[in-house]
């Protein structure tokens, strides 16, 4: 009997950690990495030539390349992309060209053997069909919005956009060809000699706000020319090889137009964008992202004209559509967005 109330109190002590700590968990290693790793840079091919010269500084951010069924994607500024994992012996490194910033081609594959020496980097290259135009010349065509009434000098959104497309890209010259009062009718009146005068690969086109003031548009989306004459500039700047951007309309200032003027813009811009999309061009949706903003009125200078904070929000819309085509935008926050006189 003595021994079995022994054998009982020595499991018990056992149990609640008296015989010694309990076996602790064993970790499970983490296996090394196998197979290589292949560095890839995806460039801007402005020649065409299959390599990258060094006046070539454009770097193309958030493209998926491949190469022995792995995948990377490359980082913003440096078209860089790191692809693991990738068996040795015979691969082919390429971009997947879904992945591609609007109205790029991409390079022919690039055939490799690996493992391929210490510090090598395979070069993809990217295409634009620009023709004769000048390239990472960006032509900001449009009236006093796009010129910048309402801001400080150098506050216009084309020379913010300019700072965002070069830490993005690596190169761009965002040309100001703002005109104030002008409206659509007057845009095809001025787009011809624009484009001969900077023979820009792309064309940020911007223009109806002033539409409004124009005899049977007032209040009649439907029977105002405004749509028909971006498409005729839309078609004019493909025939010239440069590359279509068309804006939708931003809204006016709330706090101070009425509100059937908001409504008109609403009504071109669902106008707009199909008429955008049938002609090629990519929409850069403007309104969408001003009617993500919390509080509208602190984004403009007056009726219509934009402050600091408008424009960037304004070069932020344009450079989504550039790098990564016709998207949702996310609310656009912080810094960028403080209005004048909070800084």
């Amino acid at each position: 009997m003595t021994r079995r109330i022994a054998a009982l109190l020595l499991l018990v002590a056992l149990g609640c950690g008296g015989g010694g700590s309990p076996t602790a968990p064993q970790s499970t290693p983490t296996p090394p990495e196998t197979g290589e790793a292949v560095t890839v840079v995806v460039f801007y091919d402005e020649n065409d030539n299959g390599s990258l010269d060094s006046r070539e500084l454009v770097r193309l951010p958030e493209v998926e390349v491949t190469c022995g069924g792995r995948s990377a994607q490359t980082e913003k500024g440096t078209g860089r992309a790191v692809v693991r994992g990738v068996p040795a012996g015979a691969q082919t490194v390429a971009i997947r060209a879904g992945t591609l910033p609007p109205f790029y081609a991409a390079g022919s594959p690039v055939a490799v053997t690996l493992p391929l020496g210490q510090g090598s980097e395979i070069q993809l290259p990217a295409t634009l069909e620009v023709g004769n135009n000048v390239p990472n010349v960006y032509m900001a065509f449009g009236d006093s919005i796009t010129r910048g009434d309402g801001a400080p000098p150098g506050a216009d959104y084309p020379a913010q956009l300019q700072s965002l497309l070069l830490s993005a890209l690596g190169d761009a010259q965002v040309v100001n060809r703002g005109a104030d009062a002008t409206n659509s009718y007057e845009a095809i009146e001025r787009l011809n000699r624009n484009l001969g005068w900077n023979h820009p690969a792309f064309t940020l086109i911007l223009y109806g706000t002033n539409d409004w003031h124009v005899i049977g548009c007032q209040d009649n989306a439907p029977a105002c020319h405004a749509v028909d004459n971006l498409r005729t500039v839309i078609q004019r700047v493909k025939a010239s090889r440069s590359l279509p951007f068309l804006a939708t309309l931003p809204p006016v200032n709330p706090a101070l137009a009425p509100a059937s003027r908001n409504q008109w813009v609403k009504d071109i811009n669902e106008l707009l964008k199909p008429m955008a999309r049938e002609e090629g061009a990519v929409v850069a949706d403007l309104h969408a992202a001003f009617m993500k903003q919390q509080n509208l009125p602190s984004l403009f200078s007056d009726d219509v004209h934009l402050n600091q904070a408008g424009y960037a929000v304004v070069a932020q819309a344009f450079l989504e559509a550039i790098v990564h085509g016709e998207s949702p935008l996310a609310g656009l926050a912080g810094p960028a967005l403080t209005p004048l006189g909070s800084r």
